[in-house]
Formats: structure tokens, sequence, C-alpha cells
């Protein structure tokens, strides 16, 4: 059943790609711009994740990445996204992605998730967008982003690596870095966080770290520039979940618009495969929304309508 669904959404791609005339746009800002529910609390969240063409040759844009859900390194296309969450109604949008594609721009991951981190501040300088926080994975956790983040005026919250070098801080005492898994805790800095300044960051520029609880048996070190009274380990563990949502937005891509499903070894034709894609997701999460549904059960329901219209007249007779 799988390539009738994907016959499904291909002709709402094609449909979507006749509408824009030249083609997708390279992020999805635009299109969600009417969707998005703006939010004084709102985050960005950045994460990547890996189109698999593990099989694939001679494809452009293919790459070797580290695969979270593989747990090894596989051939891809790196996909860098940015989504926004208003964290009050739980609801989020893909508002811009990269390609990554060192060989033709020179760009790292960073670099594509600096670039636009600037484009989203610009446009809240325009008053278009509103956010109060940026959420990362430990891979983006370097001290040239968030040196600009805070230097931007937002907060940032992000997980370090245990071998991190910290140092408390202390009144009157040198920083005295050390592996930020050999920390000592206290009952009141568990649920307060601890101040401690980070290696290579600028001198005064200190950093709440907190240890969250991410399973039963897993804790991560989160850093922050929030240094407000109000912000304990609960409100640093709610905010570390909308981190999941480029997760979701992920699963949901691969799962519904079949972004990874391109056999093309041309690169222009993958770019414009993906922007496709994202906007068939856009399509799907704004109908969902106003269905007060999921974009599963709304594919579901695009695939048992085929169904039916096929039983009643059926494209495909057999004599």
């Amino acid at each position: 059943m799988q390539p009738i669904v994907n016959d499904l959404v291909m002709t709402q791609q094609r449909a979507i790609y006749k509408e824009t005339k030249c083609g997708p746009a390279p992020c999805g800002s635009e299109r969600a711009k009417g969707d998005i529910v703006l939010s004084p609390q709102g985050c960005l969240v950045f994460d990547d994740s890996v189109l698999d063409k593990n099989h694939s040759r001679e494809m452009e844009l293919v790459y070797r990445h580290y695969s979270g859900n593989e747990h090894r390194i596989i051939r891809g296309i790196g996909l860098i996204s940015c989504v926004y969450v208003n964290p009050e109604t739980e609801q989020f949008w893909v508002i811009d992605y990269r390609l990554y594609d060192p060989e033709t721009d020179g760009k790292d991951k960073h670099q594509h998730v600096s670039e636009m981190y600037d484009a989203c501040f610009e446009r809240f300088l325009e008053g278009d967008l509103d956010f109060r926080a940026v959420l990362m994975d430990i891979w983006y956790a370097t001290t040239k982003l968030m040196v600009k983040i805070h230097r931007s005026g937002r907060y940032f919250y992000c997980p370090i690596k245990p071998n991190r070098a910290v140092s408390e801080v202390k009144a009157e005492q040198k920083y005295t870095y050390q592996a930020a898994e050999t920390l000592a805790w206290t009952e009141d800095e568990l649920e307060q966080g601890k101040v401690v300044h980070l290696r290579e960051f600028p001198q005064g520029l200190d950093l709440k770290l907190f240890r969250v609880a991410v399973s039963t048996d897993s804790t991560e070190l989160v850093v922050t520039n929030d240094d407000s009274p109000s912000r304990e380990a609960q409100a640093v563990r709610e905010a570390q979940g909308l981190r999941w949502k480029v997760e979701q937005f992920h699963r949901e891509l691969k799962g519904i618009t079949g972004v990874d499903a391109c056999q093309s070894r041309k690169a222009r034709s993958q770019r414009n495969h993906i922007g496709c894609a994202v906007l068939v997701w856009l399509a799907f999460k704004r109908q969902a929304t106003q269905a007060f549904s999921s974009v599963y059960a709304l594919k579901q329901g695009l695939l048992d309508d085929y169904i039916k219209q096929q039983l009643r007249s059926p494209s495909l007779v057999f004599s």
C-alpha cells in the first residue's frame, strides 16, 4: 500500500509546485507565515536529520553523516531545520531549513544554524517573529553560537558534553576548570542550578548549569544564560522537552511526504523534491490543525478516500 500513499503525496507536491510556478522556496517561512501563532514565550529549535541514501554512489548532496536513529555513520543528505515552537499551545512550524553541501558552499552545519538564527533575529527586529529562547542539540553547543545568542538578548538552553571544561563561580576566586561530569552537587544546586563558567567563554559571562534527568537512568548537563530566580530544574526540563518538537517534525516529514524517496542524482532535483516535501508538510499541518487531527490521520484519510474512489470507479480494469 505504500506506493499508493506516496502517489497521493506526490500529487499534492505537484499541485503545490504548479501553484508556486517557480518551484519551492529555499525555506518554508513565507508559506507558514499565516499559520504561525506567535508567543512572547516562543522558542526556536535547531537540529539536523539525515535523509538516508546509504545505497547511492553517484548522487549529489550525499555525504557521510552520523545517524542518531541508526547509531552509526551512513550516507545521506543532511537536512538542518529551524522549528518555531509555541510553548503555550505546544504547536510547532518549520520556518527555515538548509541542506548540508560543503563542497558547493563551504559551510559546516554550525554556520548554517548561525545564518538561520541571524535571519530569525532580523525578523524578530522587524516584528514578524517573536521568541524568547533558543534550544539546540549538544552538537551545536559551540562558544561562538551561544555567545551570539546571548549578545542578541535571547536565552539559550543547550546540553553540553560530560567532558566540557567548566569552572564553578565562587566569590573572589579564579576560574579552576574541570570536566562537567566531575562536579559535585548539593541538593539546592540540583534544584536551583549551579553557576559556572565555560572555558573559552568571555570573562564575566557566567552561565547556569543544570543536571536534568531525561530517563530513569540517564541525565543531561544543560547550560543556559537565563539566570532569573524562577528558572529552576523543573522549568529547564520543560524547556528541554520542547526540543523534541524538531524530532517530531523530522519523523512526520519522512513519514508522510516521501522526502527521502527521490532517486535523482542531480542536486537541483533533490533540492526541488525536498522543498516540495516541506511545503506538503506545511499543507498537511494546516489542515490537521483545522480538523483538530494529526498529520498521520489526515494522510490515512486520503488513502481511505482513494480506496473508496477506486472501488467505485477503478482506474485500472483487467479483462
